[in-house]
C-alpha cells in the first residue's frame, strides 16, 4: 500500500468514528482517543434506521460483484462479506451504499484484505525509537529487547525486518508486550497499529462496535479487524452506520477520514467565522478536546463573542457545542441562530456541509495530503462505480 491509499480513519478527536474521529492528526499508524461509548449508541440508530424487509441475498451479492472493478480477485467472497455486513447492520443495499463501500475499499487497499505497507520495517523501528526516547530508555536496551527470541523462533528484530503488513506488525507488538521486559513499558495498551483491514478502519472504533458482530470472534476484535470479513463489517459501520444531513456522498467520505459530522461542523465553523469576522480552522472540531470551561478552544471562543446577539450565555453555548458529535446538533438553537446571523451578513444561504481543511499526518504518508484529497479520490471512484 503506497500513500495513495491511507490508513483511515485518521483523526479520533471528538466522536467515534472512525474512526471515529480517529483522527488521523491526524491519522495512524500511531494514535487514538475516540468517544467509543457514544459511537456505539449512535450506531444503533444510524443510516440503517428501522428494521427493513429482508433482502434477496443472492441478488445483492450479484449486484455488488457486478459493480467491482473487473480485475478484482474472489469477487464472490468480497460480495458475500459485504452483503452479510449490510444485512447485520440493516443498511439498505442500494447502489449508492454499495458503491460508497466499494470506493473506500479500492482507495484504502485496492481490494487487499491485509494490504502491504511500503517501508513498514523502517516506519515501525522509528516509532519504537521515538517511544523509547520519550520514556528515556537507552537505545541499547531497546536493541537488547529486540534481540530476544520470539514465539516463532526468530528474534523480534528479525520479525520486524521482515514485516510487510500491519497485521504482521501488530502481532509482533502483541508478542513483545507479553514476553519482553521492556515490552509492557513501551507498548502496553499502546500498540501503534491502530487501523486494519481492507477499509483501514480504526481498531478502537471496531472494538466499540463489537456488539452485534455476526461472526464467531477468533481471539479478539483486533484480530477480526485484520480479517477481510471483520475489516469490511467495521469499516461499513464507520462509513454508513450513522445518519447525516448530507446530500452528497463526498461529505460522508470526508467524515470517514476526519470523523463523524466533521463536514457538517466545518460548515458551521465557516458560518461562525463569517458572523464574527474571526478566522477559524475549518477542521470540524467544535470543542477542543479536554478544554476547560474557563479555557475554551478557538471555535468556542469565537461563538462566545456572539453571546449577546444569540441570547445565550457561555454555559448554554458550551452545552450546544458538546452535541457536535451528534446529528441533533442541527436542531439546537445555537445552530439556527448562528446561521441566521451569518446568512444575514452574507446576504445569501450558506452551505450546511464543507469538506474539512485538514492536513493528514501519519508515519506512512510521505506527501502533503489532505482530507479534501482523500474525499475527492474516493468520490471519483464512487462515481465510476455508479456508472458501471
Amino acid at each position: 500500500m503506497n500513500d495513495d491509499r491511507l490508513d483511515t480513519p485518521r483523526r479520533p478527536s471528538r466522536a467515534a468514528a472512525g474512526g471515529v474521529r480517529p483522527g488521523p492528526g491526524r491519522r495512524p499508524l500511531v494514535r487514538h482517543g475516540l468517544h467509543l461509548l457514544l459511537a456505539a449508541l449512535l450506531a444503533a440508530c444510524a443510516t440503517q434506521g428501522p428494521p427493513r424487509p429482508a433482502h434477496d441475498a443472492a441478488a445483492v451479492r450479484a449486484e455488488i460483484a457486478r459493480r467491482m472493478p473487473a480485475t478484482t480477485a474472489d469477487r464472490a467472497g468480497w460480495a458475500a462479506d459485504i452483503e452479510i455486513a449490510f444485512g447485520a447492520q440493516r443498511i439498505e443495499p442500494n447502489a449508492e451504499n454499495i458503491c460508497a463501500v466499494l470506493a473506500v475499499i479500492e482507495q484504502e487497499s485496492g481490494y487487499r484484505a491485509d494490504p502491504v505497507v511500503a517501508g513498514l520495517p523502517a516506519i515501525a523501528r522509528r516509532e519504537i525509537d521515538r517511544r523509547a526516547s520519550s520514556l528515556h530508555i537507552p537505545k541499547r536496551l531497546v536493541d537488547a529487547a529486540l534481540a530476544i527470541q520470539s514465539t516463532d523462533g526468530r528474534t523480534y528484530a528479525q520479525r520486524l525486518r521482515s514485516a510487510r503488513t500491519e497485521r504482521e506488525l501488530s502481532e509482533i507488538y502483541e508478542d513483545l508486550t507479553g514476553r519482553v521486559p521492556l515490552g509492557k513499558r513501551l507498548f502496553a495498551d499502546m500498540n501503534p497499529v491502530q487501523t486494519a483491514g481492507p477499509m483501514q478502519v480504526s481498531i478502537a472504533f471496531a472494538e466499540s462496535q463489537a456488539r452485534g458482530y455476526p461472526y464467531p470472534i477468533d481471539g479478539s476484535i483486533r484480530a477480526e479487524a485484520f480479517s477481510r470479513r471483520g475489516g469490511l463489517y467495521f469499516g461499513i459501520a464507520h462509513l454508513l452506520g450513522y445518519r447525516t444531513p448530507y446530500t452528497r456522498k463526498l461529505h460522508r467520505f470526508a467524515d470517514y477520514n476526519a470523523g463523524w459530522y466533521a463536514s457538517r461542523n466545518a460548515a458551521f465553523q465557516s458560518a461562525v467565522s463569517l458572523a464574527t469576522g474571526i478566522t477559524l480552522a475549518l477542521d470540524g472540531d467544535l470543542l477542543r478536546p479536554g478544554a476547560r470551561f474557563d479555557d475554551p478552544g478557538q471555535t468556542e471562543r469565537a461563538v462566545r463573542t456572539l453571546s449577546g446577539s444569540l441570547g445565550m450565555d457561555d454555559r448554554a453555548i458550551r452545552d450546544a457545542l458538546a452535541r457536535g458529535d451528534r446529528l441533533e446538533f442541527d436542531d439546537t438553537d445555537l445552530y439556527a441562530k448562528v446561521y441566521a446571523l451569518a446568512e444575514a451578513r452574507a446576504g445569501k444561504p450558506l452551505p450546511r456541509a464543507l469538506v474539512p481543511g485538514i492536513k493528514l499526518e501519519s508515519p506512512k504518508i510521505t506527501r502533503d495530503l489532505t482530507t479534501a484529497w482523500f474525499a475527492t479520490r474516493v468520490d471519483e471512484r464512487y462515481q465510476r462505480c455508479m456508472r458501471r
